[in-house]
């Protein structure tokens, strides 16, 4: 078998560590999508379960994958730091191990892109299900993020409840510009808010992702603000890191984010007020709440079905390759 060496349009980087009784799942829900044109790099942080076997059995499957395996834990941030390094499309998408896709994912943000260059993340309408599949909460997005308006944008971010726009298609030249993921306290929100400074999201108006909340996922297993640091970088753990340490680099990373962004003066100003006054207003009703934390709803309650959209429950990938 010859493997083509042509670079795809789209890169999914997938890090993962011990989570063989999702994983399958998810990459039969990737490998199905519509949209064809990508890899997927999946980078083991040196799981210790069926992890491996289950990686090694689908790159020998499909060319598109590609397993990389690390000799020890590096930590969930450094990991999916490395796995954006070895993607090379010029879109790029992180993934879950334990996370659902439609079929249709894909090739609707990649066409969200394409028609609005100024767009520089697509993503679409979510929702939380269990360890089952079985929907908890429809999420209603709320954010600002698709404002030409830079400060606006960040206002919303600062402010309201966010999504999971970390797991947008993004172009991968923008997401170059900003600084790698960072392992303190809501280390995600800074991130993302800083890919925001670039440029507006846009969501598409579809149910299409599927966020998986279980007993063993990272934020449930690490509830505490140390534990999940040092479950994003072991180097956290210890009396160097305390957890006002952890605290002050999140609210400095929103700071540095702001310097770092190709914005106007006025707009830099701009940010740097909203930034104050979420400072001064953390008490603010439902400010940082999850999503999953909400009371559940009827699943009936939608129109749409998880079992329907998902690629993986029809077409267990009998890609030729």
């Amino acid at each position: 078998m010859t493997v083509s060496r042509r670079i795809p349009r789209l890169s999914i980087g997938l890090p993962v560590y011990n989570g063989e009784e999702y994983l399958a799942e998810a990459l039969d829900a990737l490998l199905g999508q519509t949209y064809e044109d990508f890899e997927l790099v999946v980078s083991d942080n040196a799981s210790t379960d069926g992890t491996e076997d289950i990686c090694r059995r689908y790159a020998a499957r499909d060319s598109r994958v590609r397993y990389l395996r690390l000799p020890r834990n590096i930590g969930a941030a450094p990991n999916h730091n490395r796995v954006f390094a070895e993607c090379r499309g010029e879109l790029f998408k992180w993934a879950s191990h334990d996370d659902l896709y439609a079929r249709d994912l894909l090739r609707r943000c990649v066409q969200a892109l394409d028609e609005r260059p100024e767009v520089i993340l697509a993503h679409s309408g979510q929702a939380v299900i269990d360890g089952e599949g079985r929907v908890k909460v429809p999420y209603e997005y709320g954010l600002a993020t698709d404002s030409p308006y830079a400060p606006e944008r960040f206002r919303s971010m600062l402010f309201e409840p966010g999504g999971d726009d970390f797991y947008g298609v993004m172009r991968a030249d923008v997401l170059r510009r900003v600084k790698p993921h960072d392992s303190y306290h809501h280390a995600d929100r800074t991130f993302v808010a800083e890919i925001g400074l670039h440029g507006p999201f846009h969501q598409v108006p579809e149910l299409l992702y599927f966020r998986r909340d279980h007993p063993t996922r990272a934020e449930r297993a690490n509830p505490g603000k140390r534990s999940r640091c040092v479950n994003l970088d072991p180097r956290r753990a210890g009396p160097l890191h305390p957890t006002p340490r952890l605290l002050a680099e999140y609210v400095w990373g929103f700071v540095s984010a702001i310097r770092r962004a190709p914005l106007s003066p006025a707009d830099r100003r701009a940010c740097y007020r909203h930034l104050a006054a979420w400072a001064a207003s953390r008490a603010r009703p439902g400010a940082g709440e999850r999503v999953e934390d909400r009371a559940p709803v009827d699943p009936r309650l939608l129109t749409v079905s998880v079992d329907d959209l998902v690629a993986g429950r029809e077409n267990r990938t009998g890609r030729q390759v």
